[in-house]
C-alpha cells in the first residue's frame, strides 16, 4: 500500500472478512515535497492497524519512498522471505470472498508442481472465453490479486539481469511457440523494463515466470476488481479499458472442477493477446517506429536525403 486511503479502506475490509491468521503489511514512504502525501500515507497505515480478529501481524513501513518498482518488489520479497507461500494484494485490488478460497486450494494443489508458477484471481477475458472447468492455465501472470510460492519468487530479480542472455538464446521465441507478433511485442516491452524505461516491478515477475517455463492458474470467472483507475493512480490514470468493463468480478462455484491436465489454453492466451494487450500488426509497427535505434537510423537517412536534395 502507499497513499490512497479510499481504495485501501475497501481492500482492508475484504481482508478483514477473510480473517487471515497471519498478515503482512508493507507500505512505501511519502515522496518529498508532495503536499499532503505524508498525511495520506499515515491515514493508510492507520486504516490497516484495525486488526480485530486473532491474527499475527508484521509490518514493513518505509519512511522514504522507493517507488513502484523497488517498493513493491521489496515488500513481496520480504513476505516470501518469511512465508513459503501466500496471497498478494495491492491497495487498489478488491477481491471477492471466493478469491481467497480459490487461492488457498490452488496453493495447496500445485505447491510442489514446477509447471505452475503462480495463481491469479484476475480473468480479463471472461466475457469472451468460457472455460470448461473452474480454472484454466495461461502464460499470462496477471497481478491484480495473485498468489505464489517462495520456490518461484526466489528467482525474481527486479533488475532482470538474466534477460539478455535468455532472449538471445531464443528463450522468448521458444515461449511464444513461434508467434512472431507475441515475440516482437514482448521483446520490446521487456527490453524497456530491463533498461529502466518503465517504472514498475511486474514485467520483471512476468519474465521470471516465463524463464522458468511456469504457467499461471486463472479462474473461470474474474475474482477481483481494480479500483485504481483514475487521475490519482500511477499507471492506470485513464478510465477503465473495455476489457476491464467487460470482465466484472463474480463468485466462483465450489467445489472446484479441475482440468485433467496442466496445459495452457492457447485459445485463452490468443484472446488475452488480442483483447488485453492489443498485439497485432499495427501495435508491432508502432513499437518498431518508436524503437530508438530505428528512429536514429531513420533520422540519419532523412538527413542524407536532405543533403543530397540540396
Amino acid at each position: 500500500m502507499f497513499n490512497r486511503p479510499d481504495t485501501t479502506r475497501q481492500v482492508f475490509e475484504a481482508v478483514r472478512a477473510a480473517r487471515p491468521s497471519r498478515l503482512y503489511i508493507a507500505a512505501d514512504g511519502p515522496r518529498p515535497h508532495r503536499a499532503g502525501e505524508a498525511e495520506r500515507c499515515q491515514e493508510v497505515r492507520r486504516i490497516c492497524s484495525s486488526i480485530d480478529w486473532p491474527c499475527e501481524v508484521k509490518t514493513r513501513y518505509r519512511e522514504t519512498n522507493l517507488g513502484c518498482k523497488r517498493g513493491v518488489a521489496d515488500g513481496v520479497s520480504w513476505f516470501f522471505a518469511e512465508e513459503p507461500e501466500g496471497i498478494i494484494l495491492e491497495d487498489d485490488v478488491l477481491p471477492l470472498p471466493t478469491f481467497f478460497s480459490f487461492c488457498d486450494e490452488m496453493l495447496e494443489r500445485f505447491r510442489d508442481d514446477d509447471r505452475v508458477a503462480m495463481v491469479t484471481g484476475c480473468n480479463l477475458i471472461s466475457s469472451h472465453f468460457q472455460a470448461e472447468h473452474s480454472y484454466f492455465f495461461s502464460r499470462y501472470n496477471h497481478i491484480w490479486g495473485w498468489a505464489s510460492w517462495r520456490r518461484v519468487w526466489r528467482h525474481y530479480d527486479v533488475d532482470m539481469r538474466g534477460w539478455r542472455s535468455w532472449r538471445d538464446s531464443d528463450g522468448l521465441s521458444r515461449w511464444s511457440g513461434g508467434d512472431e507478433f507475441f515475440s516482437s511485442y514482448w521483446n520490446y516491452t521487456l527490453s524497456a523494463a530491463h533498461a529502466g524505461n518503465i517504472d514498475t516491478w511486474d514485467y520483471q515477475w512476468t519474465f521470471t515466470c516465463w524463464r522458468l517455463g511456469g504457467l499461471t492458474v486463472a479462474p473461470a470467472v474474474n475474482q477481483t476488481t481494480n479500483l485504481g483507475f483514475g487521475l490519482d493512480a500511477t499507471h492506470t490514470t485513464a478510465e477503465a479499458p473495455q476489457y476491464v468493463i467487460d470482465s466484472p468480478a463474480a463468485p466462483l462455484d465450489f467445489p472446484l472442477r479441475h482440468p485433467d491436465r496442466v496445459e495452457r489454453s492457447m485459445r485463452a492466451d490468443r484472446l488475452i493477446d488480442e483483447k488485453v494487450f492489443g498485439i497485432n500488426f499495427v501495435t508491432i509497427l508502432k513499437q518498431r517506429l518508436l524503437d530508438r535505434p530505428l528512429v536514429r537510423k531513420v533520422g540519419r537517412l532523412a538527413k542524407t536525403v536532405l543533403r543530397q536534395g540540396r
